[in-house]
């Protein structure tokens, strides 16, 4: 049994795909079978199914995975800092995170992160949910995932950052856009746009809706927040959605985004595999974007907000405002 045997093992259990993990390792799917059947030889087990449209772990290839996931994370995060070392060079932070997530919540910390440590690589990895998050942080060398705060994961700490309040999205034109706060009597007429299939911003709606017996008409659904935006503002259709900063404004005129008071808030934030196994810049990072997150009480200093990680976040502006949601 090798370290690659386990790698490659990991991430067919990630895809469920033989030919896309094949594709990503420019090899063939022979040796990506090679890689599985040598682990199943050596343990005397079968370690994945075989369906029609892929393959899925077996009760003992979801135990080698789990295990897996934890011991390769900890070995290729130890080798890539030992290679920062040995290099003598910035270091690098690796995230993972939706398509949308720096534009909407990272961008000013980034700019003030590269500016203070410009040999430091920032590498960003999207993905299409929360869920892929988890599993690409268990699987790889990332420090980081910005993920949409949910259940429990095993092996992975989750930290809310900010709470986004839910918006009804609107054209300007709409019957509803006159309105100060949407009840839920008033979805009764909403078209929906659904939000991306799978993911936890959209399991936590549905479970909302459940609970308040509300049944809402739906015929398109979207791949990610901004799309969902885009086609409430065309007219073709409304869209319940968090409340992120850069959606109100002159770069949408005829949009209208109304709240939603009786939906919880949807939390938002960090995902590792151990805080204090971050290494210095990873916590810094993270603490940057968590300051520039969220509004500051006033007087309070940078000493006090991140006393628990010993980290200095890195300010870009003398007192950040809270985005237009949270004001």
């Amino acid at each position: 049994m090798t370290l690659d045997d386990l790698r490659v093992f990991i991430a067919v259990c990630r895809t469920g795909n033989l030919s896309a993990v094949a594709r990503d390792l420019t090899c063939t799917q022979s040796a990506v079978s090679q890689h599985v059947r040598r682990l199943e030889r050596e343990l005397g087990l079968s370690l994945l199914e075989r369906h029609p449209r892929g393959v899925a772990p077996t009760a003992a290839g979801r135990i080698l995975h789990e295990a897996a996931c934890d011991g390769i994370g900890g070995i290729d995060l130890a080798l890539r800092r030992l290679q920062d070392l040995a290099r003598g060079d910035g270091g690098s932070v690796r995230i993972t995170t939706g398509a949308t997530t720096v534009r909407h919540f990272m961008s000013e910390a980034v700019v003030a992160f590269r500016q203070r440590f410009p040999q430091v690589s920032l590498e960003f990895q999207t993905e299409t949910s929360s869920r892929s998050c988890f599993d690409a942080l268990a699987a790889n060398d990332l420090d980081l995932a910005w993920i949409t705060i949910g259940a429990t994961v095993r092996g992975i700490e989750q930290r809310p950052v900010v709470e986004l309040p839910w918006v009804l999205a609107v054209k300007a034109d709409d019957p509803l856009a006159a309105k100060s706060r949407i009840e839920p009597a008033d979805l009764a007429a909403v078209q929906l746009i659904r939000l991306p299939e799978n993911s936890t911003s959209r399991a936590h709606l549905d479970s909302c809706f459940a609970e308040l017996g509300i049944r809402l008409a739906s015929d398109t659904s979207v791949a990610d927040w901004d799309t969902a935006i885009l086609l409430a503002e065309l007219g073709l259709g409304h869209a319940v959605v968090p409340a992120l900063p850069g959606w109100s404004g002159p770069s949408h005129p005829g949009l209208r985004l109304i709240p939603i008071p009786v939906l919880p808030a949807l939390s938002a934030g960090w995902a590792v595999r151990r805080w204090d196994a971050l290494s210095p810049l990873a916590r810094t990072f993270a603490d940057t974007v968590s300051y520039n997150c969220t509004p500051q009480p006033a007087g309070a200093s940078l000493e006090t907000r991140t006393a628990a990680t010993g980290t200095e976040p890195i300010r870009n502006r003398e007192a950040p405002a809270a985005p237009p949601h949270l004001a």
